[in-house]
């Protein structure tokens, strides 16, 4: 597995993450004091569209990490919940490293 794959799947987490915790903040001032409805709706498209982004890189993580089909739909879920994601992303990066570091070509001895 080539490391560019994680690196587009924890960039996607990390900003599919904060755009979340915004659409959040615009929610509670959409509904708690009745101002921002068009930024709210402006965010929730926005937030859709990379949360789809982030589906695309995640799966093809997930595939390519051979995941079951329990921890796959684990980390697609998670950029649905708050905050998830971040620790999710941690938990993912610690198991898929070893993977990367072992399709690492050695280096040649002299």
């Amino acid at each position: 597995m080539k490391r560019s794959v994680l690196t587009r799947y924890r960039a996607m987490a990390y900003i599919t993450a904060v755009m979340l915790l915004v659409l959040c903040t615009c929610m509670v001032f959409k509904y708690g004091f009745g101002m921002g409805k068009d930024l709210t709706l402006v965010v929730s498209q926005i937030h859709g569209v990379l949360y789809i982004i982030y589906l695309v890189f995640a799966f093809d993580l997930g595939s390519k990490a051979k995941w079951k089909f329990g921890k796959l739909l684990w980390v697609l879920i998670s950029g649905t919940i708050p905050t998830a994601a971040f620790f999710v992303e941690r938990q993912v990066v610690r198991e898929v490293e070893p993977l990367i570091a072992g399709d690492a070509p050695e280096p040649v001895k002299a």
